[in-house]
């Protein structure tokens, strides 16, 4: 019987990232998912008068603007900035050391070492697009 391989975490995966609470306060001030990504964490917080603090505000405007990443979705997204990775470190760090950040953040295994390789060619993608971009 052959040997099962371990399966890389769905990387590609889009899952919701705002709670009810902060849906209902983004919806108010016509703001979407996507759009947070264009907002500024500070008035972002200013916008919802407090309901979503600045460092919330932070977290959510990160995981829009990392969701952005071709091949990357919002569920790994929330999870690298939950991990305190910062979208720079994404070209900058090794795949390795981001994921070793998830998992220590999340305190078991999310992401083996197939979830490293498929991560460390999306790298590859967003550096040769950098690159051909300047």
């Amino acid at each position: 019987m052959p040997a099962s391989r371990p399966e890389a975490f769905p990387l590609h995966e889009d899952r919701p990232f705002l709670s009810e609470r902060e849906w209902t306060c983004l919806r108010l001030i016509c703001h979407t998912g996507d759009s947070i990504a264009d907002c500024d964490p500070a008035e972002l917080t200013d916008a919802t008068a407090n309901q979503i603090d600045a460092h919330r505000a932070g977290q959510l405007v990160a995981t829009a603007r990392m969701a952005r990443l071709p091949g990357l979705g919002s569920w790994m997204a929330r999870l690298l900035v939950e991990a305190g990775v910062h979208e720079n470190e994404l070209t900058e760090l090794s795949a390795d050391a981001l994921l070793a950040r998830v998992n220590a953040q999340a305190g078991y295994p999310i992401c083996n070492a197939a979830t490293v390789a498929a991560l460390a060619l999306l790298q590859a993608s967003w550096r040769q697009a950098r690159a051909r971009a300047h």
